[in-house]
């Protein structure tokens, strides 16, 4: 199971997706910036790229009864990492060619492996795990409300959901000592 390390590092996982799969000679030869944003990045936005903001992360609420990764360890906690690809450029050509290339490599790698997941802090998921990366709807009224509480005006931006990370507790259950005998007190009740 993975740590409290691994929102960000499913953040960073994508980035590092898109700069490892681009290649130069797209779109002209541009060098395009792949980071992770806050919002108050927005402000101030990159040149011409793409950004990761993770706006929200739940509870997945189907997999809240995931056994725990040892006996001796608490359940996991199972999230959802919602995430906002952004594109940015000089012109809308520019950032509608960003925004398709970067979900056409989201489609050729849905599923990012503990190997990538861990390259930028090492140890934080475990060796079988993996994170599935799926496009997200959203209503026109949830991305414009978005919008209003973000810096900047309205951008160029598909979601995407990360599923299932789940989050080990540090804290183990105490064990006892196994039971070897059950005594069991009779009597009447005073009354």
């Amino acid at each position: 199971m993975a740590n409290y390390q691994s929102i960000g590092s499913v953040a960073e996982a994508v980035a590092r997706l898109f700069r490892q799969a681009w290649q130069p000679a797209l779109l002209g030869g541009i060098e395009p910036q792949f980071d992770v944003y806050q919002g108050k990045d927005f402000s101030t936005p990159m040149a011409q790229g793409v950004s990761v903001f993770v706006y929200q992360v739940n509870v997945d609420q189907v997999q809240r009864t995931l056994p725990p990764a040892a006996p001796d360890h608490r359940r996991p906690l199972p999230v959802r990492i919602s995430f906002l690809l952004t594109a940015w450029g000089q012109d809308a050509s520019t950032e509608h060619d960003l925004l398709g290339w970067a979900m056409r490599t989201i489609a050729d790698t849905p599923v990012l492996s503990s190997g990538f997941l861990n390259a930028a802090v090492p140890g934080v998921f475990r060796p079988e795990e993996t994170v599935e990366l799926v496009p997200m709807d959203m209503s026109d009224n949830d991305v414009f409300q978005l919008w209003q509480v973000l810096p900047g005006s309205l951008q160029l931006s598909v979601p995407y959901l990360a599923r299932v990370v789940r989050v080990e507790s540090d804290l183990t259950v105490p064990q006892g000592a196994p039971v070897q005998v059950r005594e069991l007190a009779v009597g009447t009740a005073a009354g």
